[in-house]
């Protein structure tokens, strides 16, 4: 195995000579033989840090299918993240529903 460095790129919080100081062997035969996949070796953590909602257990949006002007879509996607929460929020004030 050859070793490969990945390139120094600023910006992430050290230095250029923090990254040069930082010395990495690489791995043994057996090393690699006796790894874990991050979950399995830090089950509690990988929990804690895992992305997404979950399971939806009491559902209160329907998915449907709507079609708008390219004008209105555009419009909502203008302002960023979370222009489907947007229309909805808008809708329900239009109909004055809580």
């Amino acid at each position: 195995m050859g070793k490969r460095q990945k390139p120094f790129k600023p910006g992430h919080g050290y230095t250029k000579k923090d990254w040069d100081n930082v010395q990495s062997p690489e791995l043994t035969a057996s090393q690699i033989a006796r790894a874990k996949p991050f979950a399995e070796a830090f089950p509690e953590l990988a929990a804690s840090i895992r992305r997404g909602r979950g399971p939806n257990k009491a559902p209160t949006k329907k998915l449907v299918s709507l079609r708008l002007s390219g004008e209105v879509l555009e419009a909502y996607k203008a302002k960023g993240p979370g222009w489907q929460s947007r229309i909805d929020a808008d809708l329900r004030r239009i109909n004055k529903i809580k």
